[in-house]
């Protein structure tokens, strides 16, 4: 797997802080610094997500994934899959996550609840890249609802 970063402040483009990455799959992902109204040289202007909220985002599509695929794979009616990432840094630097709570929303027909806890106990325990990782540094909770459609 591989990503190149480019920084686009000396590009002439509206943001000073901000930057665009191609992935290796040929996928283009723009992110920009928040506004520092101390030092605006410093900031971005809010034109795209924060690198550490492109972790987060990452992180939620990568369990979400892994969930959908472990209720299809045991043949849930699975109709639907949402997961809400909340989350707190350090407050110094570095400032790595220290608490992740993911609140999924499952969509689906007679889905027991017990699939979809398991299905978040495997990918938190064994397929989740991401969270496995994250889970270093930050204390990661979960919660779920399952919604009958």
């Amino acid at each position: 797997m591989e990503c190149t970063v480019s920084w686009t402040g000396n590009a002439g483009t509206r943001s000073g802080m901000g930057f665009v990455a191609e992935t290796g799959s040929g996928h283009v992902l723009a992110m920009d610094g928040a506004p520092d109204a101390d030092r605006p040289e410093n900031g971005g202007q809010n034109l795209a997500p924060r690198p550490m909220e492109t972790v987060l985002a990452g992180t939620g599509g990568c369990t979400a994934y892994d969930v959908v695929l472990i209720l299809k794979r045991g043949r849930h009616d699975v109709r639907g899959c949402s997961v809400k990432l909340t989350s707190e840094r350090a407050q110094v630097d570095p400032k790595v996550f220290t608490k992740i709570h993911m609140q999924f929303t499952v969509t689906g027909r007679g889905i027991p609840p017990a699939a979809v806890e398991r299905a978040i106990a495997m990918s938190h325990e064994k397929y989740c890249s991401a969270s496995i990782m994250l889970g270093k540094t930050a204390q990661i909770t979960t919660g779920f609802e399952i919604v009958e459609a």
